[in-house]
């Protein structure tokens, strides 16, 4: 899922300063995981906002922002849209731009998007995976050294890790560490420069 953050309620409204009434939208998925857009999250923006002088036009928390059949049947045609001058997304940045290429309003960012991660428990995630479009998960004991290495190397460790640790970040087990006590075994293949053809950006998928 996609981790996220809060951002500075400063900053928030600073994005706000001109803007008097807004519009909330959550989201049931991610950010409600995260515990950064979910229920309980935009009511606490909207009591914040309200303080601050800010007419809030309603919330909803959709269940996936980043769809646009859903932001179609269920925000699209909402009466308190048309009484809004701006929309607080508090999803991540693909929900945002979602809404954005359906509704004409300004959308102003309430999160910061931080990673594709995966939940130990409640506030603690890690980044497994950088979503790189060529999958080498096979080769490395189900382990990514490309995300999980802070050096992002694929032919074996750097040589600074010290009892297991990164060498850029003691609190983090070395990954090739870890690599290498699962798969009990030496590589066989020398990986190249990545091939970025594979990896185009912006991302597009049609199935039919």
């Amino acid at each position: 899922m996609i981790i996220s953050e809060q951002k500075p309620r400063k900053e928030i409204l600073e994005m706000l300063t001109d803007r008097k009434r807004i519009f909330i939208v959550g989201c049931a998925a991610c950010a409600t995981k995260c515990q950064t857009g979910g229920e309980d999250e935009v009511k606490e923006m909207k009591r914040e906002l309200e303080k601050e002088g800010k007419k809030i036009t309603g919330t909803i928390v959709l269940d996936t922002p980043c769809d646009e059949r859903i932001v179609k049947k269920d925000l699209s045609s909402l009466p308190a849209l048309k009484n809004s001058d701006s929309l607080l997304i508090m999803a991540c940045g693909v929900g945002l731009q979602t809404i954005g290429n359906l509704i004409d309003r300004l959308l102003v960012p309430a999160l910061n998007p931080l990673f594709a991660g995966t939940t130990e428990r409640i506030g603690r995630y890690y980044e497994y995976c950088s979503l790189c479009g060529d999958c080498l998960l096979d080769e490395f004991g189900g382990i990514c050294p490309l995300t999980r290495c802070a050096k992002g190397l694929l032919n074996g460790p750097c040589g600074g890790a010290r009892d297991g640790k990164c060498e850029v970040n003691d609190e983090v087990d070395c990954i090739w560490a870890l690599i290498y006590e699962k798969t009990k075994e030496p590589l066989k293949t020398y990986y190249e420069s990545r091939d970025y053809k594979k990896i185009l950006q912006p991302g597009k998928r049609v199935v039919r």
